[in-house]
């Protein structure tokens, strides 16, 4: 037996290997290890090794990225105009290999289109510079269970049985599999009227998902490429793809495209076409969720043939034998993606619940979610479930509106279990609101934050429900990480931070639209502020009682200065002029009226408030 031990100064042993028994029985020690190397867990290993604890992630495939590489969907839903933390970091890559933003508009149904394989390229370079990550690719776990040492999780790798000892675990494999095999409560399918008390839900709970899609990515080649006739052909199931005089438009509650704009819908750069079409198009119904590996491998090999139909349709019923299957951008034999795209997985019963009336509504709500918000998004609620023959048991979920949102931390933290995090798309949210967060840009957001809470985990020898959320935060915010989704303010703004913040505690509240597909959220930080629109009723000895009803710059410094009775006020605060060169504020003079951002600023420098405690709930901690 040999002992290999490899050691960084971080104030910790990071990594021990031991084996024996002809390399057959491997241990590794880690203090985080997250299983699943898809979008979630990609982030989510980066943002716990760049806080300076070790970190192992198990991938069962050889890329990393899952949806936005290894399946194909490399057209990015959402968030074009809110680049939070590590999507705004992924997309600055793609902006940096193809050479500007315009470069990215290549299809319609995106501004952030790459060719998969460049992803997977910017993920693996992003992991290769974080010394205290080990990432295992082509790793399959098989076991997970309690451990003297906090967990112990078996996988084979390269023909080897490995043991890896961790202190922390997050689960962000594509269907949630190792929580469900620990016994995590969780739901399957869609969600009664009465569970969450969603008015479109329907009246009965069922057990349908949304479709999943075999993507494949095409190419133009200078010679027919038309591939070999698939099994179960038959052309009529695609002829309301498209506007067609075979179809009988009549019928469609969607926009027929002509068969042009449905190849471009998904073109990429350099003559690749992603081939991800939901009218009629290369979507299939199954539910594999809970079938056995061998079970999956046959769904997921009828969800390809569907494709390959498809593909066989395109060439030879609407012209395009040019385009075949894209060569050498895969690590297939037969050039399709690893994995099939996944919609929706089971949703944990979490210690929160983000639910639609919250993204609606998320002032209204008995439990203040929005203060404890670590991602954000801008999407519509959008399902895909035309691929089901009953999809009538599914209400109408066709970019159903919604204004711009965030989503709170405790939807990746299980109820029951300790020392666990969940991610990806199995977060305790409702299947409605699944229709938006299961969106990329916010799922590498939802396994940033969780990387960061299984750090601090660590750090503090605590368990991740009893990390505070105000400090999760503001890690993300030290990240570039979003709180609310305000389009008036971008991260450049040198108050970006403050107005998070204020954001956070709901003294100002920003305003929530949907206007055409855009969902919207803003602060207005240069509008006037309204007495109306600040909200102390839960400050009580906190901050100064007796807001002026007016809101001149004036007589709200004089109410701040009510706050330092002692006359310990800073030197900054003693007039208006002060202030106004303190921050370099603009028409700030005792008889103007303050703005909405310049109220945020001063109040958080001078009080705080961000700083005061809060529960998972969003309720105050006092």
């Amino acid at each position: 037996m040999k002992l290999y031990r490899f050691f960084r100064l971080s104030g910790l042993v990071l990594i021990a290997l031991l084996w024996s028994g002809c390399g057959q029985n491997k241990l590794l020690q880690t203090e985080v290890l997250v299983i699943g190397g898809g979008t979630a867990g990609t982030a989510a290993a980066v943002s716990s090794a760049r806080m300076g604890v070790s970190t192992v992630l198990i991938n069962a495939h050889p890329w990393l990225g899952g949806m936005l590489t290894a399946a194909g969907v490399s057209a990015v839903d959402g968030n074009t105009k809110l680049p939070s933390g590590f999507w705004g970091e992924f997309r600055d890559s793609l902006i940096g290999r193809y050479g500007s933003e315009a470069a990215l508009k290549t299809g319609w149904v995106s501004n952030s289109m790459f060719e998969p394989e460049v992803g997977a390229a910017i993920f693996k370079n992003i992991t290769a510079k974080e010394p205290l990550l080990k990432v295992y690719n082509t790793t399959q776990w098989t076991l997970v269970k309690k451990h003297n040492e906090g967990w112990e999780v078996q996988a084979e790798h390269a023909g080897g049985v490995y043991s890896f000892i961790a202190k922390e675990i997050i689960d962000a494999t594509e269907l949630g599999d190792v929580a469900a095999s620990l016994g995590v409560t969780y739901y399957l399918g869609m969600d009664s009227r009465s569970r969450f008390q969603e008015d479109i839900a329907p009246e009965t709970p069922n057990t349908i998902v949304q479709d999943l899609t075999y993507v494949v990515t095409l190419q133009e080649f200078d010679t027919p490429a038309i591939i070999e006739r698939p099994e179960g052909y038959d052309p009529s199931m695609f002829y309301c793809a498209t506007a067609n005089p075979q179809c009988d438009a009549a019928t469609m509650q969607r926009v027929l495209w002509a068969p042009e704009k449905m190849i471009t819908y998904g073109a990429l750069p350099n003559k690749k076409y992603m081939i991800n079409w939901p009218i009629n198009g290369n979507d299939y119904y199954t539910n594999a969720i809970e079938m056995s590996a061998a079970e999956r491998g046959l769904a997921f090999e009828a969800a390809k043939r569907k494709t390959k139909q498809f593909v066989y349709y395109l060439q030879t019923e609407l012209g395009f034998d040019h385009l075949g299957v894209a060569k050498d951008i895969y690590p297939t034999a037969d050039g399709f993606p690893l994995i099939p795209y996944h919609r929706e997985s089971r949703r944990i019963q979490g210690v929160t619940t983000l639910t639609l009336n919250h993204i609606s509504k998320p002032f209204e709500q008995k439990d203040p979610l929005y203060r404890t918000g670590i991602a954000v998004g801008d999407y519509p609620v959008d399902h895909h479930h035309d691929a089901k023959p009953e999809t009538v048991a599914a209400p109408e979920l066709y970019f159903y509106p919604v204004p711009s949102y965030n989503i709170p931390l405790g939807v990746m933290i299980p109820k029951e279990e300790e020392h666990l995090l969940v991610t990806e798309k199995s977060i305790s949210v409702s299947n409605i609101a699944n229709g938006t967060t299961r969106l990329q840009p916010v799922v590498l957001q939802l396994g940033q934050a969780a990387g960061i809470t299984a750090a601090l985990a660590v750090k503090q020898k605590t368990s991740p429900r009893t990390v505070a959320p105000r400090l999760v935060q503001e890690v993300f915010l030290n990240e570039g990480g979003y709180l609310f989704p305000y389009l008036d303010v971008p991260k450049q703004h040198p108050f970006f931070k403050a107005y998070q913040r204020i954001g956070a505690t709901g003294i100002l509240r920003g305003t929530g639209k949907n206007v055409g597909w855009e969902n919207q959220m803003w602060f207005y930080s240069d509008q006037p502020l309204n007495t109306e629109e600040v909200f102390l009723e839960e400050w009580e000895g906190k901050l100064p009682s007796g807001f002026p009803k007016t809101t001149d710059v004036q007589s709200v410094l004089d109410w701040c200065k009510k706050g330092f009775p002692q006359g310990n006020a800073p030197e900054w605060l003693r007039s208006a002029t002060a202030v106004k060169n303190h921050f370099k504020f603009e028409n700030f003079t005792p008889e103007a009226t303050i703005t909405r951002g310049q109220f945020a600023v001063v109040i958080d420098a001078l009080f705080h408030p961000f700083q005061r405690q809060l529960n998972h709930l969003g309720q105050w901690e006092e």
